[in-house]
């Protein structure tokens, strides 16, 4: 049974600091003038700030598996190498040996600690999370999209505790809810245009005084189901943290860091990726780049998420001087150490002392024992529902690329439960930020090599999204082919992963739209008759026209089956077997060109 957390706020410093981390620190003291440092009797003129942070855990408490716990590394020759990566037991140990022997250290996150998370925490709509994230001594986060997932009610619960309205008390106890505030500036309520939660809230140790705001992106209704986001507004990321900036000025706070679940994408994978080294290339692009560009000089740094990439660059704030902008990957894989030099005299951070750096939170370092116990006592709860075997595989299923074999199993699955409901349904459409993990043939518990157990399918689709058909022209589909490049997803397209049977070529030689061939697109090797009428099996988020696909939102003739995993579920267990398991689709469907 998971004990109550503790109300008392405390810090656990492992006994020895982080030698990088101290490193970092007596480089820029020595680099600061003469009464920057401290004396035993009064403060120097400036003091080291660490600001530790991480993002996009989606409650991966337990060491993520396959491509999802990993990180690359960039090596000094130009080669690269995978590093196993996360789990919050190595993450606490990583966290707590950085802040030893930094006095004045805070601990940031930039939203999607939650959501989309696997069973463990899941199940228990991630109360075990928010346990995990109150003794990581977590001092705020923003708000992402997924922390919408279950709508504001349920957010506003995980901020403030008690028992869940429909499953109650999980093992008993009443859920004590978040120690740490949840920003969500740029959400407010429809009716009476007020935050949902606290815009800003201000970090201070003696005479040091550090602003945060949180904000998630302006466009969080078009990636999360009409149901979360039902009765607020997003504001434009820019102004809200422009506004709440000069309110905290005027509270005296000169010192202010932007916590944005809004990010890009660096021109290497690997962490260590120095954006701002000579011939680095491009540094970062995407959304965030313009954010920064726009966001006040008050704001002195920028923690982001979202995007799921790991980089540490600068971008030139609208008066031109550099500010460091940090993203640290997702899952737990990374944490990113920031010093902020405080000036006394002015309150403010001397920005030409900024340094930062992300971290591996590699498995080589002891566990914390809080978290294995944490662990422990919410997977008892849970092994009766997760240990139950669902299907079989005799390889690796992946998540990753254009088109994956696990995106294409799903997508089977759901067509063949929507033949289930309707002999007429033609093809199923998944959409890529659905599938949330891949299959590994290797068991992760007693279940054996090769079986799949409810756990690790729940991990695979956490949403409880339904399977849906409706009715499609054949120019409506085209159409719908053509949206996963143009339109909302001309700058990141999001490629649908399709069922057996549907094939086209994705020419990326081209722009927009015209990366679809059209004269390519076959149903079961014959061509999209514009005219005809076609049964889609879709999940209720895209059938709502999510992830930037109107034309998904305009079907007809509507039926709602069951949710997205007990499809999964059901094809699974009736495709496969100890004797005869489900190879891994070859994920040839759609043929990539350029």
């Amino acid at each position: 049974m998971p004990a109550a957390p503790r109300r008392t706020r405390r810090r656990t410093h492992a006994l020895l600091a982080s030698a990088a981390g101290l490193a970092t620190a007596a480089a820029l003291t020595a680099a600061l003038p003469a009464d920057a440092h401290e004396s035993h009797h009064r403060p120097g003129r400036y003091q080291d700030v660490q600001l530790l942070s991480f993002n996009d855990l989606h409650g991966n408490l337990e060491p993520p598996s396959g491509s999802s716990g990993r990180v690359t590394e960039l090596q000094p020759d130009g080669t690269t190498k995978t590093i196993d990566a996360g789990g919050v037991e190595y993450l606490a140990t990583h966290l707590r040996q950085a802040r030893a022997g930094h006095p004045y250290s805070v601990t940031a996150a930039g939203g999607d600690l939650v959501g989309a998370s696997p069973l463990l925490s899941g199940l228990f709509h991630d109360e075990p999370t928010v346990e995990a994230l109150n003794q990581l001594d977590l001092d705020v986060t923003s708000v992402g999209n997924h922390e919408f997932d279950e709508g504001a009610r349920e957010l506003a619960r995980l901020q403030n505790g008690g028992c869940h309205p429909t499953d109650g008390c999980a093992g008993g106890q009443e859920f004590e809810g978040a120690y740490f505030p949840y920003l969500a500036a740029n959400v407010r309520d429809e009716k009476t245009g007020k935050p949902i939660l606290k815009p800003y809230w201000v970090w201070q140790k003696e005479d040091v005084r550090i602003g945060f705001i949180g904000v998630t992106l302006e466009g969080t209704p078009g990636i999360v189901s009409a149901d979360g986001v039902k009765g607020l507004t997003f504001k434009d990321e820019t102004e809200t943290i422009n506004k709440y900036a000069k309110v905290l000025q005027r509270q005296g706070v000169q010192s202010i860091v932007a916590l944005i679940h809004e990010g890009g994408y660096p021109a290497s994978g690997s962490y260590n990726y120095d954006c701002d080294s000579p011939g680095a290339g491009d540094g970062i692009s995407g959304p965030i780049v313009d954010i920064a560009k726009s966001v006040t000089p008050a704001v002195d740094a920028l923690v982001t998420g979202h995007t799921h990439q790991a980089y540490v660059c600068t971008v030139p704030d609208p008066s031109g001087r550099p500010r460091t902008v940090t993203s640290a990957s997702s899952f737990g894989r990374l944490y990113t150490d920031t010093t902020l030099t405080y000036d006394r005299r002015t309150g403010d951070i001397a920005r030409t002392a900024v340094r930062s750096a992300n971290h591996v939170v590699t498995r080589d370092v002891p566990k914390a024992p809080d978290m294995t116990g944490l662990i422990s006592r919410w997977n008892a709860l849970a092994a009766p529902i997760g240990n139950r075997p669902i299907g079989y595989i005799s390889g690796d299923i992946g998540n990753t690329g254009t088109e994956s074999p696990m995106g294409d199993l799903i997508a089977d699955a759901q067509l063949a439960h929507g033949r289930e409901l309707d002999p007429r349904t033609s093809l199923a459409l998944m959409n890529p930020g659905g599938v949330r993990a891949g299959l590994t043939y290797a068991a992760k518990g007693a279940e054996g090599d090769g079986v799949v157990t409810y756990a690790e399918g729940f991990t695979v689709q956490p949403f409880a999204n339904t399977v849906n058909l409706q009715d499609f022209t054949g120019a409506q589909l085209i159409q719908v082919l053509k949206e996963q490049v143009s339109g909302a997803n001309t700058e990141a397209p999001k490629i649908l992963q399709p069922s057996a049977g549907l094939t086209y070529t994705l020419d990326l030689t081209k722009s927009g739209a015209d990366r679809v061939v059209t004269g390519s697109i076959r149903l079961n090797g014959a061509p999209i008759d514009p005219a005809a009428t076609y049964r889609v099996a879709t999940n209720s988020f895209l059938a709502g026209g999510g992830d930037g696909f109107p034309t998904l939102g305009q079907g007809t003739n509507d039926l709602v089956g069951s949710d997205d995993l007990t499809a999964l579920e059901k094809y699974l267990t009736a495709n496969s077997s100890a004797a005869d398991p489900i190879a891994p689709p070859k994920a040839d469907r759609i043929t990539v060109v350029g």
